[in-house]
């Protein structure tokens, strides 16, 4: 009789907590805000950055950047500076996540950090590895300078200029 009980009471726990792994529930903000960081600080700005690009979140990445925000990289076969703003970024970012399976991003070490409470200048080294396919993998290593900015002490910071130097291998 024991027995039948622990089995039967076994069961209905089972039931009860069964959830269709093929039907997840919708995140809500709330179990997103869980895993993001607290972008109030300088650090927790860099881990949603990298959190963008691990998950291909076009959204997070988006909360990221300023309105005025600025991308400038060099084209060495003109030998130009080439510059885009955010609504350019976001497509290209967008065309990144969409056609590749994987993005795994390594934030090294801060080089330069300039500025106070409000404005901030740094340069970081990074490394991307993009993986389109198993036979198409791009691995860039590099270094961001980036300018971020917020109005007041107690809001989150914003990535105003991007400047980037990558070196692909």
């Amino acid at each position: 009789m024991i027995a039948r009980a622990i089995i039967v009471g076994t069961l209905l726990c089972g039931i009860v907590a069964c959830t269709n792994p093929f039907a997840p529930s919708i995140a809500t903000d709330s179990n997103v805000s869980a895993i993001l960081s607290d972008q109030k600080t300088v650090e927790g700005l860099f881990q949603n950055f990298r959190y963008a690009y691990v998950f291909r979140d076009t959204l997070t990445y988006g909360r990221l950047l300023d309105r005025t925000f600025s991308f400038v990289y060099r084209n060495y076969d003109k030998g130009i500076d080439v510059t885009w703003g955010r609504d350019e970024d976001m497509l290209a970012t967008d065309g990144l996540f969409n056609a590749s399976q994987q993005l795994d991003l390594v934030w090294n070490n801060v080089i330069v950090a300039e500025g106070d409470s409000l404005t901030q200048s740094i340069s970081r080294g990074f490394n991307l590895t993009i993986t389109f396919s198993s036979a198409d993998i791009i691995r860039a290593q590099g270094r961001v300078n980036l300018r971020i900015e917020r109005p007041t002490s107690t809001s989150v910071w914003k990535i105003v200029r991007w400047r980037d130097e990558s070196n692909y291998f």
